[in-house]
């Protein structure tokens, strides 16, 4: 009910509904279970992570700050539970047996644990368990996200040739002007437009794209 509408809508009662959440709580168990069942986790080290992995745990905290905010301020539990599942289908996508990727999908399952814990509580007090804790889930404290792991090493832009899409480029984040500017024009797709051709400017939207007009 909480995931079907807005608590201040009237809802619209459906069977399959209840079929598709009680199919997400399966996945939600066995996800977590599988991940307790696999041994022991090692503790965290934010520094040490791959691209793959800095993704997820961007993902996660990003939830983290969404669903904090859908129930503290906003009062919206199906969106809450929405993000929730979406944090979730991150994680069964990833892939990483690895220590780092372990300890990455941890604090993720231990999130949605946490933050399911409102809707869903004797499950999510059960997992608690499952993921290695011996004190109650009602006793710990709500998430608080990371705004480091929320930064952004690499972005991808698009691109243009006089307006029209013609490659799209991975810069870091704090690249300036003249370096986006340097990648976007040696890009090997965007050269066959602008070869023999004048530059006459390059236009640099932050965080979206790079117009070259020839």
């Amino acid at each position: 009910m909480m995931f079907a509408a807005p608590p201040e809508q009237s809802l619209e009662w459906s069977d399959e509904g209840v079929q598709g959440s009680y199919r997400f709580l399966k996945r939600f168990w066995h996800a977590a279970v599988d991940h307790a069942e696999a041994g022991p986790v090692t503790a965290l080290d934010p520094a040490s992570l791959d691209d793959a992995q800095k993704a997820l745990r961007r993902k996660t905290h990003q939830t983290i700050a969404k669903i904090g905010d859908d129930l503290g301020r906003r009062n919206s539990f199906n969106t809450a539970v929405a993000a929730a599942m979406e944090l979730l289908n991150a994680i069964n996508k990833f892939d990483d047996a690895s220590d780092a990727g372990r300890a990455v999908e941890h604090e993720a399952l231990e999130a949605v644990v946490i933050m399911l814990s409102p809707m869903t509580p004797h499950i999510c007090h059960a997992l608690w368990q499952q993921l290695g804790h011996e004190t109650a889930l009602i006793d710990q404290q709500w998430p608080e996200f990371d705004e480091s792991a929320l930064e952004l090493d690499m972005i991808e832009l698009v691109v243009q040739v006089n307006g029209k899409l013609r490659g799209r480029v991975a810069v870091p984040a704090d690249a300036d002007k003249a370096a986006i500017e340097a990648l976007a024009i040696a890009d090997e797709n965007v050269q066959r437009f602008i070869d023999g051709k004048d530059i006459r400017k390059v236009i640099v939207v932050p965080g979206r794209l790079v117009n070259i007009v020839v």
